[in-house]
């Protein structure tokens, strides 16, 4: 038993380091992003624009970034809302690498490819550390009287 123990790939000190690690990289990343957008920084803002999206867009994509943040940083507490803002995250990243590929060519994607890797290895660490309990959310017996009645 103590071998199993002692051989065990990663401890809960390990998740938890990678997790942090990971959405304090995420949320540096993000959280500047969102700031460069709500700033109309040329860094960020320029690019939006060249990629076709509209002013409105980025502004509210700057809330939604800084809004994530302070989600992702908040520590346990939020884990649905948590779910939301790594899908929010993942689908930026996806749309990010496909627009500038289409757009930029394949050079400016290593962005996203970082920071897809990044999000992956941080939500697989979430997931490690808060599995998912999922149910149906309503009792067998509850259940079972709807379908008698």
């Amino acid at each position: 038993m103590s071998a199993i123990k002692t051989n065990n790939v990663m401890n809960l000190k390990t998740l938890k380091t990678i997790y942090w690690s990971g959405a304090i990289f995420i949320s540096l990343w993000f959280g500047a992003s969102g700031f460069f957008e709500l700033t109309k920084n040329p860094l960020v803002w320029d690019i939006t624009v060249k990629l076709g999206y509209p002013a409105h867009f980025i502004y509210i994509l700057g809330v939604a970034k800084l809004s994530g943040v302070i989600v992702l940083l908040t520590p346990n507490r939020f884990l649905r809302l948590k779910e939301w803002v790594f899908a929010g995250i993942f689908f930026d990243i996806i749309f990010a690498f496909f627009s500038k590929l289409m757009v930029l060519g394949f050079a400016p994607t290593i962005d996203a490819i970082i920071a897809f890797a990044a999000i992956t290895i941080t939500y697989a660490m979430f997931r490690k550390l808060y599995p998912a309990a999922y149910s149906t959310g309503v009792s067998e017996k509850a259940n079972y009287n709807i379908v008698q009645a």
